[in-house]
């Protein structure tokens, strides 16, 4: 079975239907969570998830509020793995350590800051290994072989690979120069997180391939955008299917 990391947005639309959305992707057997706390400048996101992180943040999202949520998920038996993704912004305004000892604090997994890489990140991964949470460094296709070693130098249990340039949302081909990128970085042992672009069944079934993981943004946050045209709609159904879908299992429903 294909391991998925799911990203969501808490908060989008609203609270009670992105606790909605987060229930619909455990069940569908996700292997991760990728909860995104909001910013008013993700530079790495699509059109897509930029409108979501707006709205998010019109509903009243706060990083304490945040938190909350992301407790509310690690405090479930049946949640997986939470890893909360934000911008430097947010993080320095928190400040790193703080922030760090937060996520431990609420029981997440690791964290993904794309506009921190390893080489100025004001004290990220020091702040992880003395809290016990995973920072994930973030690193993209066509990478030169230093920042590659870099990577692979600082021990991450995890490492996030966007596969093509650009921001998240577009269509991803996955070639040979993108399996050989996702197999030098996995030649260090660590878990490979690949995304940017990855929608659909056969996409997760070529990557996991080769990484241990495919991340799906987008996707699911076009589900949940696309259950809004009907008020009376649940976003749990679409997103639900969806994850099944890409797992590639029918995993049983949770009410």
């Amino acid at each position: 079975m294909p391991a998925v990391m799911a990203h969501m947005i808490p908060y989008y639309p609203d609270l009670a239907r992105s606790r909605r959305v987060a229930q619909a992707l455990i069940a569908g057997g996700v292997a991760y969570l990728e909860v995104q706390f909001p910013y008013s400048d993700p530079a790495a996101d699509g059109p897509v998830i930029q409108a979501a992180t707006a709205e998010a943040l019109r509903q009243g999202f706060s990083p304490d509020a945040g938190w909350d949520f992301v407790e509310s998920l690690t405090s479930q038996e049946r949640t997986p793995p939470v890893f909360v993704m934000s911008y430097a912004g947010l993080v320095f305004a928190r400040g790193v350590d703080r922030f760090v000892r937060e996520a431990a604090r609420r029981g997440v997994a690791g964290v993904i800051v794309p506009d921190l890489p390893l080489d100025s990140d004001e004290g990220l991964l020091d702040a992880g290994r003395r809290h016990g949470v995973d920072v994930v460094p973030v690193i993209a296709f066509g990478a030169t072989p230093e920042r590659i070693g870099l990577v692979h130098r600082s021990r991450s249990s995890y490492v996030y690979a966007a596969i093509r340039r650009g921001i998240t949302g577009s269509e991803t081909l996955i070639g040979p120069e993108t399996i050989a990128f996702l197999q030098e970085l996995g030649s260090s042992g660590a878990k490979v997180l690949a995304g940017f672009g990855v929608s659909t069944a056969e996409q997760v079934r070529a990557v996991t391939a080769q990484a241990h993981a495919a991340v799906v943004g987008s996707a699911f946050v076009r589900a949940v955008e696309e259950s809004l045209h009907n008020e009376e709609e649940d976003p749990f159904e679409r997103v639900h299917a969806l994850a099944s879908c890409l797992v590639g299992e029918d995993a049983p429903e949770m009410r």
